[in-house]
């Protein structure tokens, strides 16, 4: 009700009264000011005239479900199960839970903060509130469990086809989902595999980006290594917007996956990849690899070639790009 509430007052250019609202919504007038009510504690400015009405003046910069709902053009995601929490531990812990108790695909799971953010590699992710986006969603393929890692690629494609859908940038990817712009980092994927051995039970995945943080936010051993769109852009974004391209793009991109395979995704990875063609290194349990990232597999391994001209396929690892000076970063 209240998202039917907020499109009628986004609709009108002038002040709507309690009893068109009434008539619309086909609730009581005493109805309509409690919802109205609850939408000013969600921060929506929202003026009241005695006798003339309501008019909607500003919408505010949170991540609700009104807010997100409104707008959002995507077939399935988000649609019918969206959750929205001011706190959690991790999105992702929370999916999970969600994914073994039944919940369908395309479940979304969002929160305006998360105390225990979670990235590749058992890294922590830092989600300071109200600043970034992170959120989870719930994706049950009817794919062999030895495909899985296919998805990862899936999601970074549809990500940077929603950054440049709605911004004026120039994302790319680290191998294997890394989302950079200038080489630094601006959001992260994380997926997690329930699975039997011939088939998936669910895959999670969660994404943070990095939205409005200011440089001086970032703990100061990442502020070489992160960025955010403001700091991009040099004004704050809408983070409503870039969630809901988000949720539209990969879930076009999933689809077209489903549909047509894993090549077209690859090929569409391959023209947005960053690592490709780069002098890289690469940490794995351990080990260290140096040498040229050539090619990336059907099966998603990155291909590097030694100073030797050996290849070597890199099932897992932690890679990074060398900058000015021969660092590797």
């Amino acid at each position: 009700m209240k998202q039917k509430i907020l499109k009628i007052l986004s609709d009108s250019k002038d002040y709507v009264s309690g009893e068109k609202l009434s008539e619309l919504c086909g609730i009581s007038r005493t109805a309509i000011w409690k919802h109205i009510n609850n939408l000013k504690d969600e921060g929506y400015e929202i003026h009241s005239q005695p006798r003339i009405g309501y008019r909607l003046i500003k919408r505010p910069d949170a991540l609700l479900k009104t807010e997100i709902l409104a707008g959002l053009h995507t077939s399935k995601w988000g649609k019918e199960f969206l959750y929205t929490f001011e706190e959690v531990d991790s999105t992702n812990n929370l999916a999970k839970k969600f994914a073994a108790e039944g919940q369908p695909e395309g479940t979304v799971v969002v929160a305006e903060q998360q105390l225990q953010g979670k990235g590749r590699l058992g890294r922590t992710w830092i989600s300071p509130k109200g600043k970034g986006i992170w959120v989870s969603v719930i994706l049950r393929p009817n794919i062999l469990p030895t495909k899985s890692p296919q998805i990862t690629f899936v999601l970074a494609v549809g990500m940077i086809k929603a950054l440049r859908k709605i911004l004026p940038i120039k994302a790319k990817i680290k191998w294997p989902n890394d989302i950079l712009i200038n080489k630094q980092k601006v959001a992260g994927i994380l997926t997690e595999l329930s699975a039997e051995i011939e088939r998936v039970n669910y895959i999670v995945f969660g994404i943070g980006v990095n939205v409005n943080q200011d440089k001086e936010e970032f703990p100061i051993e990442f502020r070489d290594k992160a960025t955010s769109l403001k700091s991009v852009l040099g004004y704050e974004v809408s983070r409503v917007k870039v969630l809901q391209a988000m949720l539209e793009e990969i879930e076009i991109s999933y689809n077209q996956y489903l549909e047509q395979g894993f090549q077209i995704v690859l090929d569409e990875w391959k023209d947005n990849s960053l690592t490709l063609g780069q002098q890289v290194e690469v940490i794995m349990d351990n080990q260290k690899l140096e040498g040229q990232a050539v090619d990336v597999d059907q099966d998603g391994c990155l291909i590097v070639k030694d100073k030797n001209n050996c290849l070597h396929k890199i099932i897992a690892g932690d890679v990074s790009l060398r900058g000015h000076g021969g660092k590797y970063v």
